[in-house]
């Protein structure tokens, strides 16, 4: 903690008010760091409680040339909201109304700072639907999602956070207040600055209000969790799954080591035996989901599922989500450091990227863990390593790390598909961009924030 606060930290606290500026201890520490391992302390936190807010920080900011890190509820996972030039955090975990449900028009409106649970509480409350989930739907704001365009297991169908975003208000850079889009499901005026926006991970402006599609909730939903033999199998029910025509709200798979791992966590009942376990879920009215069930199960079967577990309803539904939930806390036990990567590749290359896993544990003896959304190619690929804060388990890491993303990218991936580039995959994003394309991203930053205040230090 700095012994002195900035020149600058007086005439802060005088512009927004002493309950809204904060340079103490405790608040600097919690203000430093997400979920990921980087950490630094920003000089002041704000806790901006209204655009008007945001606009004053940010004018005052550009003006005095002071870095300012936009933060939501701080749950990331690649340091994207950590302050690592300093200068001010500005939070907007205040912003937290949501500021109108409008069915008639199949939206809703919210501030940054709504938890996405509250959000998809509030649509189903009407019998409408917020589909985005990411798996830190509790804790996570709406916010952070836009900044990342957040995914989740039900993007298969509905789409990632960016599909459901149809109007914002951003602050810029120099405090000017933009709005851009609607209440309009359809709308092509202009450049698409929503798409410019949505996962620009607080580089290009602050978001301070949205405007997100809501859809009519299904009204039935159903699930099969399946076992299977070997990975391979599981992946070909994948793609057997698309081609017979089924589009499942969720496609997820997961590896053995994971499988291990939960049936040391949960008990071996839970999982019968096998290498892969595949959950299939899906979605509609009432009398196509039970028929659709049943031709899944039979695909299922037909492709050598060693052992079904349907669920026909809600609750039982819960309850397979909820043990798919606990493999991330099943990994954690392992004693192991996670470093949870979220790649994705074309699907058909689902089979390769687990045989490629195999291979860089032998060649690392990093055990590597893989799961997630098979349905669309973003697999978590989780390297389990010791202590990540020592030299040499960091180091050899990071050389993992370098052999993973490079087959990815030479596979026709991507070395982020949810979490986003932040600090964590910064020295890949060159490469991964491209030359052109990377000077464009900087073409952008220059023309919105010129002096680089916005979130300095990160991808750019």
């Amino acid at each position: 903690m700095h012994t002195h606060p900035p020149d600058w930290f007086a005439p802060l606290v005088s512009l927004l008010g002493r309950e809204k500026v904060s340079g103490t201890a405790d608040i600097i520490a919690a203000h430093s760091a997400d979920k990921w391992s980087a950490s630094h302390p920003p000089d002041a936190v704000v806790f901006a409680e209204s655009t008007a807010d945001v606009s004053a920080v940010l004018t005052f900011a550009s003006q005095r040339g002071i870095p300012v890190t936009t933060r939501g509820a701080g749950v990331g996972y690649v340091g994207g909201c950590v302050p690592v030039h300093g200068g001010i955090a500005l939070s907007v975990m205040r912003m937290n109304r949501i500021l109108g449900m409008h069915p008639e028009d199949g939206v809703a409106i919210a501030q940054p700072g709504v938890i996405t649970r509250d959000l998809q509480d509030a649509a189903r409350a009407l019998g409408w639907e917020y589909p985005p989930d990411p798996a830190s739907l509790k804790e996570c704001s709406i916010g952070g999602n836009i900044a990342t365009n957040a995914g989740g297991p039900r993007c298969l169908k509905y789409g990632v956070t960016r599909s459901y975003v149809l109007g914002l208000e951003v602050v810029l850079a120099d405090g000017r207040v933009l709005r851009t889009g609607g209440r309009l499901h359809k709308n092509k005026t202009g450049f698409d600055l929503i798409g410019l926006l949505t996962g620009s991970e607080g580089l290009l402006g602050v978001i301070t209000e949205a405007t997100l599609r809501l859809i009519p909730k299904p009204a039935s939903r159903a699930m099969l969790a399946a076992i299977f033999p070997e990975f391979s199998m599981a992946a070909t029910a994948v793609q057997a799954i698309l081609n017979a025509g089924h589009l499942p709200s969720a496609l997820e798979i997961t590896d053995t080591f994971t499988l291990e791992a939960a049936r040391k966590r949960l008990g071996s009942e839970v999982f019968p035996p096998g290498k892969a376990h595949l959950i299939v879920e899906i979605d509609g009215r009432p009398a196509a989901v039970a028929s659709e069930l049943e031709e899944l199960h039979q695909l299922l079967t037909d492709l050598g599922a060693g052992f079904i577990e349907r669920a026909p309803d809600e609750a039982s539904c819960e309850r397979i989500w909820q043990l798919r939930r606990e493999f991330s806390y099943s990994l954690r036990d392992t004693g192991l450091t996670k470093l949870n990567e979220d790649i994705v590749v074309p699907r058909s290359k689902l089979v390769e990227l687990v045989e490629f896993a195999k291979r860089l544990q032998a060649e690392t003896g990093i055990p590597v863990a893989c799961f997630g959304h098979a349905g669309d190619g973003n697999i978590h690929t989780n390297l389990m390593v010791g202590d990540y804060q020592d030299p040499a388990v960091k180091q050899l890491a990071d050389h993992a790390l370098d052999l993973l993303f490079n087959w990815v990218l030479e596979n026709g991936g991507a070395i982020t598909g949810e979490h986003g580039v932040g600090l964590a995959k910064k020295r890949w994003v060159r490469q991964a961009l491209g030359e052109i394309s990377y000077a464009v991203h900087q073409s952008l930053k220059q023309a919105l924030d010129p002096n680089d205040i916005l979130n300095p230090g990160k991808f750019l």
